[in-house]
Order: structure tokens, then C-alpha cells, then sequence
């Protein structure tokens, strides 16, 4: 046995994408659950297929197969289910790069418990609310001081006793993980009945990773990994026996997009990195001694790529690249595809869904576009009132979900029906993201529909601004946003960190400004410009534009109430 790919598709292979969109079938089992359908069926046929690779910055190297995922989701359910974990108790996960996130999802998912991954850069505000909002009552968590003892206050703040279990030392009143589960028995019995979990039964709550207000609850059910095999296969392009490289720390759904699910059911094994520190030198040298073939990034991750000197790298087990979370610049996409003859394709989804647009592997992409949409949603760009607009004309992306929820998207907000009704209605769930349609049917990406700037009547997308920034030389990155002004409402303020070699000054904002006046529509070039030595950002690499807004709007309202 190969892979498992037959057994969930109606297809393999496709023509061309129109061949893919029209033709394309998931087929969902009754009572699917990954951990037993997908990894225990490996680990009985063909148990010595590699599963996991996976290093960190000391040295240390593991190789895993999916005999040894089983044995381990095994005794780390049976170590949770003594605990008192059950179908759908709530465990939050805090384990970085660290294996046993490995073990520990596919455990919950055996148990039937609902997983929360979240980064491991928590405080004890963040973990109160969580706590709260959830009803989160044991953590397993990656050794790191600060987030230990935010956990610790957090518990005396809010009155309670957490289960807790640490990963990679020994600490007072903290279960040590590697050492339990040791002498834990691997003979563990499936749940029967009711209390066997799958189909619509809840596997995973994220929270968002709250650019504005505080983070929503997104539920999803035991069906959502079979989504990701589009994700995996026709977006990543991975392959049987291959090794595909996701770069996302465990706190964010993108691990589930590209270190798990999707990758195992088609076959290849992942790599996980558990750096310390993001250092592009480091990634790249990683690429080069474990032969990726496969690789997806954030476009932030490209960035600092292409100001290396890639010629010093050997990445020729490359095969395929793609990007998604933020849009990719297309000055990155041609710098990267000089350096390595390899073209990134671009992809959007969201925490609330799996992949919906994006360039697949039979599609030629032009650069800056997100491509086209995944055989399963119905994605329309629509005005205010829900109606579809014309082509080039400027909506919001919505999935259109009047035949009922497609497989992939996500159960609601948990415990929010207000905030769900908020974002799906009338049949339309409403991504916030706003884009445009060409005349071939690729999608393009203006902006979150709160990060479009209106200057003087004129609607600016900032991505198309920063495009044209990071074109500059100088420019390592930039975001763009609108700053409020008097006359013209708002205009055009870019945030920029500077490239190694180059220092701020007033001559080279003014040789910015004139460079995207020649890039782009003269109207769209920042009238003001800020450097600064890091952008704000999500844990996931999105650029927190609101963050920079409400410190901008802030600090023009003491210079207003200056002049008076």
C-alpha cells in the first residue's frame, strides 16, 4: 500500500483545473476519524512508513514512522483518559514545534476530546479569556518559563485547578509528560457508541488570531481533515514517499494545513523545524541536508529568502512551492522564481475554512493573484447586499453555501451565534476579504475590507501599494495603512523595515515616494512614511495593520489637540 489517497477521492489525476473543479469528489466515510481510519490503517499495513522528521536548533533529530505514531497517540490517550479526559473535554495545546503535539492531537482525536492548539507567546491575559471562553481544564504545554507561569497565575486568578502536563522538565505541581507517558500501557481500547468520535462531532477549536478585537471561537468537526487532501495534493503538489516542509508553528491552524493531515493521507511524510529563533540561513540550510521536496510558507518567509544570497544554498530537491496568509508580493514571486526556476503558488483560506483559492498545479499563476477557487466552495465576489459584481469589479469573498455546508468550513463560532450570524447569512458565509475577478476568473486581493483605505473618494488596496514599495530595494517590509487627515479623510501611510546596508532618512522616504509613483497609479504613494525596526504581527506572520492604525489614530489626536 502506497498511500490512502483512492480510498477518499473519486480521482486521482486530472487534465487541467476545469478537468479538477468540475469532476473533483471527496468522499467522507461514515464515522470518520483521522487517527484511527488514516494513521492506525498505515500503522497495521505498512507500519515502517515515515511519518515525521523532525530537528531542532541543539541537535537533536527524529525520525518517526507510523508505527511508532501509533504506539505513542496509544499511550498518550491512555495517560489522558486516566487523567479523566473524555469526549469533548477541552485541552489546550502550547507545544511549539515540539513531537509531541504529534502524538497528543492524534491521542485527543482517539478520546474523542476537543484540541485547542495556541501559541506558546500566551500571557496569563490570553490564557485567563481562553480558559474562560472554552471551559479549557487541562493544558499540555511546551517548557517555557513565562508561559508556564502565566498558566500558573492564571489559575490562581480565575480560582481554578488545571490539569497540567509539561513537555521537557520537571516542575512543581506539572505532570512531566515524556516520563508518564513511559511507563503508560499502549493497549488502548476504542471508544464504542456514543462515545466513539467522528463526523460532525467537534475535533478542534482555534481562536482567531485577533488583527481586530478579541479572538473568535472556530469549531470544526472530525470530517475537516479529508478538506485539507486538495490543500495537500493539487495546492502543495506533496508526493508519495515525499517529504513536504510547512513553516508554522503549532499554535496556528496552518500546522494542520501543511504538517499533518492533507500530507499523510497522500502519502508524504512532513518536516517539522523546532527553531528557537526564525533565521532564513538556518531554514535554508535545513532545506538543503533533509532534501525537501515540497515547501509552503508564509510570503513573509520568501521575503527574507530572496535578500539572501540564494546561489549559496543548494535547494534543487525542490520540486514545488506555494505561500498563503498573507498575499505575496509579485516583485518576491519573480526575484524567487530568478534564483531558483521554481514559481510559488499563491493560495488564500482562512482559520474558519481549508484552502478555497488558489494557483493549482495545472494553472500558469500571474503573479499577485490568488488564483482561482477549490472544486469544494462556491466562492463569489459580492457587494453589500450579497449580490455578485461584475468582473474587475471590487466585493467581498463569500462562500456561497445554499446547497449546505461544504466540507471543510468550519461548525460556527462556538458558544457565539451572534458573532456566527454575523459572518454567515442569507447562505453566504463572509470572509471580510475584499478582491476583484479578471476576465480569465483569477482572483485578486485588495485588502481586509477594514484595511482599505478611502483617500480623497479614491479606494486604495494596500497590497497593491506595498507591491510597489517592496519593489524598492531598500525594503525588506512594509504595511500599509490609511492615516486620518483633515482633508482627504485618510491617506496613505507605509510602515517600512529597511533591508541590511540601508539607514532611515528624509532623502530616502522622498526616493520611495517617487519610486511607487512610477510603479504604480501616482495617487496611491504613501504621502507619509515611518521606519521602524519590526512590524507588528500575529503569530502566524499576518501583519496586525489595525494594531499600527489605533497607535496612527491615536497620536494624530494629540497633534489635533495641539493645534487647538
Amino acid at each position: 500500500m502506497a498511500s490512502l489517497l483512492n480510498e477518499f477521492v473519486n480521482r486521482v489525476n486530472f487534465e487541467s483545473y476545469e478537468d479538477f473543479k468540475k469532476n473533483f469528489k471527496i468522499i467522507v466515510p461514515d464515522n470518520f476519524n483521522f487517527a484511527y481510519d488514516v494513521v492506525d490503517r498505515y500503522a497495521e499495513e505498512v507500519p515502517g512508513k515515515r511519518a515525521l522528521v523532525w530537528c531542532d536548533d541543539n541537535g537533536n533529530e527524529k525520525i518517526l514512522n507510523f508505527a511508532d505514531m501509533k504506539l505513542q497517540s496509544d499511550k498518550v490517550a491512555n495517560f489522558l483518559r486516566n487523567l479523566g479526559v473524555k469526549k469533548g473535554d477541552k485541552v489546550m495545546l502550547t507545544l511549539k514545534g515540539r513531537y509531541e503535539f504529534w502524538f497528543s492531537l492524534l491521542a485527543l482525536h482517539k478520546i474523542g476530546a476537543i484540541a485547542v492548539p495556541a501559541t506558546h507567546m500566551l500571557r496569563e491575559k490570553d490564557i485567563v479569556y481562553r480558559i474562560k471562553k472554552a471551559g479549557i481544564d487541562t493544558v499540555i504545554s511546551v517548557d517555557d518559563k513565562d508561559l508556564i507561569e502565566s498558566y500558573e497565575s492564571a489559575e490562581k486568578k480565575l480560582g481554578v485547578e488545571l490539569k497540567k502536563i509539561i513537555v521537557g522538565n520537571e516542575r512543581d505541581g506539572w505532570l512531566n509528560f515524556r516520563e508518564e507517558v513511559k511507563k503508560t500501557p499502549s493497549n488502548f481500547k476504542k471508544p464504542e457508541g456514543d462515545k466513539y468520535p467522528s463526523g460532525n462531532d467537534i475535533s478542534l477549536i482555534y481562536f482567531s488570531s485577533g488583527t481586530t478585537g478579541m479572538p473568535k471561537m472556530i469549531q470544526h468537526d472530525f470530517n475537516y481533515p479529508l478538506a485539507h487532501i486538495i490543500t495537500a495534493k493539487y495546492w502543495q503538489n506533496v508526493r508519495e514517499g515525499g517529504l513536504h516542509y510547512t513553516l508554522s508553528d503549532t499554535g496556528w491552524a496552518k500546522s494542520v494545513w501543511g504538517q499533518i493531515y492533507g500530507q499523510w493521507i497522500a502519502g508524504s511524510a512532513v518536516f517539522v523545524y523546532d527553531f528557537d529563533r526564525f533565521d532564513p540561513h538556518k531554514v535554508l540550510k535545513k532545506i538543503e541536508k533533509y532534501k525537501i521536496n515540497t515547501f509552503c510558507a508564509p510570503p513573509t518567509v520568501y521575503r527574507f529568502f530572496i535578500k539572501q544570497d540564494l546561489s549559496k544554498y543548494d535547494l534543487s530537491s525542490i520540486e514545488h512551492a506555494v505561500t498563503a496568509g498573507e498575499p505575496l508580493n509579485p516583485e518576491v514571486f519573480k526575484k524567487f522564481y530568478e534564483e531558483t526556476g521554481i514559481k510559488i503558488m499563491e493560495g488564500f483560506g482562512q482559520t474558519e475554512c481549508t484552502l478555497c483559492i488558489a494557483n493549482f498545479i495545472w494553472m500558469e499563476p500571474k503573479p499577485g493573484s490568488m488564483g482561482k477557487p477549490s472544486p469544494l466552495y462556491d466562492v463569489k465576489v459580492v457587494d453589500k447586499e450579497g449580490n455578485e459584481v461584475d468582473i474587475g469589479e471590487e466585493g467581498e469573498i463569500a462562500i456561497d453555501t445554499s446547497d449546505g455546508r461544504p466540507l471543510g468550513l468550519f461548525l460556527g463560532y462556538y458558544k457565539d451565534p451572534e458573532k456566527t450570524k454575523k459572518a454567515w447569512h442569507n447562505d453566504l458565509y463572509h470572509t471580510g476579504d475584499t478582491a476583484w475577478v479578471d476576465e480569465d476568473g483569477y482572483f485578486w486581493f485588495v485588502g481586509r475590507n477594514d484595511d482599505v483605505i478611502n483617500s480623497s473618494g479614491y479606494r486604495i488596496g494596500p497590497f497593491e501599494v506595498e507591491s510597489a514599495i517592496i519593489s524598492h530595494p531598500a525594503v525588506l517590509e512594509c504595511a500599509v495603512t490609511g492615516y486620518p487627515d483633515p482633508i482627504r479623510g485618510q491617506v496613505v501611510k507605509a510602515t517600512i523595515v529597511l533591508t541590511d546596508g540601508y539607514e532611515p532618512s528624509e532623502k530616502l522616504k522622498k526616493e520611495i515616494q517617487e519610486h511607487v509613483k512610477k510603479v504604480t497609479a501616482p495617487y496611491k504613494y504613501p504621502r507619509i512614511i515611518e521606519f521602524v525596526d519590526e512590524l507588528p504581527k500575529t503569530i502566524s506572520g499576518k501583519i496586525k495593520r489595525a494594531e499600527i492604525r489605533k497607535r496612527d489614530e491615536m497620536r494624530y489626536k494629540k497633534e489635533q489637540q495641539k493645534k487647538l
